[in-house]
C-alpha cells in the first residue's frame, strides 16, 4: 500500500507506517483524491470513522480511518486545514458513511465540509455557541458554578478532592445504596447451630 501512495503522489504525501498501518499525510486539495483512491485502488472499501483533532498554534487535522477488509489492512488519510478559515472538501459523494461524522467534526471543532448534503449540528442542542472540543473553548461551568470541593482536583498536596466533598448542597453524608441496605440475615441452619439444635454440629 506505501509503495502505490508514493508511487501516485510523491512529494505530494508523506507515508508513514506504524503498528502495521499506514498514514498519508496530504494538503487539503489532495483529500478528496487520496480517499477516491483508497476505496477504488487499494480495495478501502469500508470507511469507520472521520474526525478531528486541534493541534495549536497551526490549526486542526482531520484524520480518516478506512479499511481492506479483503486484505486487513488500514489507513489513515490525514489533512491539516487553518485555524482562520477550517475548510475541507465533504468526503460523502467518497464514502456515505462520512456524513455524520463530518457533521460531529463541524459541530465539535468548526471544520466546514463544503458540499456536505446536510451540514447540521448532531449532539449539542439548540442554541449552542462554540465548539467544545477546540482547545480554546472555554469551560463555562466552572464560571458559572463553582467547584463544590475545597480545592480543584489536584490543587491540594494531599490529591484530589474526596467524593464525600463532592456530593451536592443537601445531600446526606450517610446517603446511598449501602447505607439503606438491612443487616446481612443470618439463616435458619447458622441460628439452629448457635442453639445447638443442628445434629449435623
Amino acid at each position: 500500500m506505501r509503495a502505490a501512495i508514493e508511487g501516485r503522489y510523491g512529494d505530494r504525501a508523506a507515508v508513514s507506517e506504524s503498528f502495521g498501518e499506514t498514514t498519508v499525510d496530504v494538503a487539503p486539495g489532495d483529500w478528496l483524491d487520496v480517499l477516491t483512491y483508497a476505496r477504488d485502488e487499494l480495495g478501502c472499501a469500508f470507511f469507520d470513522w472521520l474526525t478531528g483533532v486541534d493541534d495549536p498554534p497551526g490549526g486542526y487535522s482531520v484524520v480518516a480511518h478506512v479499511y481492506d477488509p479483503a486484505e486487513h489492512a488500514h489507513l489513515l488519510v490525514r489533512t491539516r486545514v487553518t485555524r482562520e478559515d477550517p475548510r475541507l472538501p465533504s468526503a460523502v459523494g467518497v464514502y456515505r458513511g462520512a456524513d455524520w461524522h463530518e457533521r460531529e467534526t463541524f459541530e465539535m471543532f468548526g471544520v466546514v465540509f463544503e458540499g456536505h448534503p446536510h451540514l447540521v449540528p448532531l449532539l449539542l442542542p439548540d442554541g449552542f455557541e462554540g465548539n467544545p472540543l477546540r482547545k480554546d473553548f472555554i469551560l463555562a461551568a466552572r464560571v458559572a458554578k463553582p467547584w463544590p470541593g475545597a480545592k480543584e482536583p489536584g490543587e491540594s498536596g494531599q490529591g484530589s478532592p474526596s467524593r464525600r466533598k463532592t456530593l451536592p448542597p443537601g445531600v446526606p453524608t450517610d446517603w446511598g445504596p449501602a447505607a439503606s441496605a438491612p443487616p446481612p440475615t443470618r439463616g435458619p441452619r447458622a441460628v439452629r447451630r448457635e442453639a445447638g439444635e443442628d445434629g449435623d454440629a
